[in-house]
């Protein structure tokens, strides 16, 4: 017993030196392993830690992956950024933030510089074709033979019935010369010239001198065939020699006159082919040369006219008639430097574009100031400053823009390039320097009008509150709402060329909103929203409104990335074609006072 109890003792002495030899052998060393591995993890971490970033809005910096707080788009890693061999103001980017970004690129060409032109005009009288038919005896209107406009008339036929106290008293002289015509011819002569010069013929003054009785009245013949478009007299009225009673009009030919505002005059010329439509004869094409361009523009409607002479067999032309038009103009310049709309980024005062270069190193953009010649539909014509062959940047233009604002390199708000602005609203980008304050110099048009539009356009505000919602059934309401305040607006309260201006814009107003509010798709609907608001600007620059203010503001990301307007009543970017997902992605353009 008491060796087995010094036997355990013995063992387990050996088994604490063991322990504690263990330790002092592996346990520093253990120690020392797992801080070094902690530190090495740590610096790790460190020299890896990544900064996130948006592809479309780069001024967006996270420490960690998530969703861009603007657009809602996922982060991308943030790559450094390299220097470029070609020049320190150069902008890099990859090829995933390029993808991602969807910037695309075109090799810069020459073209004939071909432009649609559309035209909106109406059918008129021939004016060399529109005669007066007067009476060519003074005296009281006994009887008219054709009592309303629009009636046909021929050459020769009688049209009135005219009693004169004067021609009777003619008739009586030229009787008393007749008989002492033997003796006295040269008096008979007179007196039968006096009646010829009321333009009695031969025939009638033959029948007056075989009767021997002087007539009451004589009648009066169209001298010439057309339709009656004013009658000035009616029966009993007394008229005298040489005053018009009708208007006739030659309708075998018209004219087509053509508005032609100031921006497409370079197009239009003398000798142009126009091909037109006529909504009142579906399904036919007319067409007609040019064969007259006013000298002068309209100071109000600020539209030259384009004459076409029209031959009008069938009298299918009547006047009054609207009809669309269109010219492919072309300049006389045949290898012009064309691009695309969406590669130019314009500022008011200055327009760029991004130039494409690679390296090994990667592929960058600079920026370079270009001068614009004509627009050509989807296009621009380059007056200077690119070359034939040079790659440029035609979508994703404001992410590159945006980059290089960040980088304070050279940009479209900062040309001499600098710490990028704060209050962004689109891609880091400050569009506040450049808003265009318009106050606008209406057209004299009654105020009425001008307070109805005005109405319409707070039925308006309605309707873009809705989009900015992204509430469908609530846009179909408003849309319907908007359009009954548009057919309430008295068309009647304009006159001459700005009720035809007016008409004009009515085409595509009307159309545009019963589809927005026939649709239940808000896709659709800000499609056709696109659509409604440039013809909307147009009638807001010619007319006005009545004391209000609005905002032009434009985001180039709607619409299928083409771009697209609306117009509100605060100063504030609320974004009605994205709502939340982008609420603040856009610009003021315009302030229209």
């Amino acid at each position: 017993m008491h060796t087995n109890r010094k036997t355990i003792l013995i063992v387990l002495s050996t088994l604490a030196i063991g322990l504690l030899l263990g330790w002092l052998i592996f346990g520093g060393s253990e120690s020392t392993v797992t801080e070094e591995h902690q530190h090495e993890h740590s610096a790790e971490e460190v020299a890896g830690e990544t900064t996130w970033t948006c592809s479309m809005h780069p001024q967006i910096r996270q420490h960690e992956p998530g969703d861009c707080p603007i657009c809602g788009m996922d982060l991308i890693p943030l790559e450094g950024e390299q220097n470029s061999e070609i020049d320190p103001n150069a902008v890099s980017m990859s090829a995933t933030a390029m993808q991602l970004a969807n910037i695309q690129t075109a090799v810069v060409g020459s073209s004939e510089p071909l432009k649609v032109v559309r035209l909106n005009g109406k059918v008129q009288e021939d004016e060399r074709l529109i005669f007066s038919q007067s009476s060519h005896i003074p005296g009281r209107i006994e009887d008219l033979m054709v009592n309303f406009t629009g009636d046909y008339v021929k050459k020769g036929q009688v049209i009135a019935s005219v009693y004169s106290p004067d021609l009777v008293t003619a008739q009586e002289e030229l009787f008393e010369a007749q008989k002492i015509k033997d003796s006295q011819p040269q008096l008979f002569e007179a007196s039968k010239e006096k009646l010829k010069n009321w333009k009695l013929t031969d025939e009638q003054i033959n029948q007056v001198l075989a009767s021997g009785t002087a007539q009451q009245t004589f009648d009066v013949m169209a001298e010439v065939s057309g339709y009656i478009t004013l009658k000035k007299v009616n029966t009993g009225d007394y008229v005298r020699r040489g005053q018009a009673i009708y208007e006739i009009a030659d309708l075998s030919r018209v004219w087509v006159l053509f508005d032609v505002y100031e921006s497409d005059l370079p197009w239009i010329k003398k000798g142009d082919k126009v091909s037109y439509t006529i909504e009142s004869l579906p399904g036919e094409t007319f067409e007609g040369t040019i064969d007259y361009l006013d000298p002068v523009i309209n100071p109000r409607t600020r539209v030259a006219k384009a004459r076409i002479v029209q031959s009008n067999k069938g009298l299918k032309l009547k006047p009054e008639m609207f009809v669309s038009g269109k010219v492919d103009a072309k300049l006389p310049q045949t290898d012009a430097v064309v691009v695309p709309k969406t590669a130019v980024m314009w500022t008011g005062e200055r327009s760029v574009v991004y130039v494409k270069s690679e390296t090994d190193q990667g592929v960058y953009f600079n920026m370079r100031e270009v001068d614009l010649g004509p627009a050509l539909g989807e296009s621009y014509v380059i007056e200077n400053g690119l070359q034939i062959g040079e790659e440029i940047a035609v979508n994703g233009t404001f992410s590159i823009d945006a980059a290089a604002q960040l980088a304070g390199k050279p940009s479209m708000m900062s040309p001499e390039g600098g710490t990028a602005p704060t209050g962004h609203n689109h891609g880091g980008m400050d569009m506040g320097n450049d808003e265009q304050n318009v106050t606008i110099e209406s057209v004299e048009v009654d105020p009425a009008f001008v307070k109805q539009l005005t109405a319409f356009y707070e039925d308006y505000l309605k309707m873009n509150e809705a989009f900015i919602a992204t509430d469908a059934a609530k846009v179909s309401a408003e849309a319907k709402n908007t359009f009954k305040a548009l057919a309430a607006i008295k068309m009647e309260l304009l006159k001459g060329d700005t009720h035809m201006a007016w008409m004009d814009q009515l085409n595509v107003l009307k159309p545009s909103l019963q589809k927005i509010g026939n649709s239940t798709n808000i896709d659709e609907q800000r499609l056709e929203y696109a659509t409604f608001n440039q013809a909307f600007y147009k009638s807001l620059k010619m007319f006005g409104l009545d004391n209000d203010t609005t905002y032009y503001q434009y985001c180039p990301m709607a619409n299928g990335d083409q771009g697209a307007y609306w117009f509100s009543a605060e100063k504030e970017i609320r974004n009605p074609y994205f709502g939340d997902m982008m609420l603040s992605c856009g610009e003021t353009r315009e302030i229209i006072k």
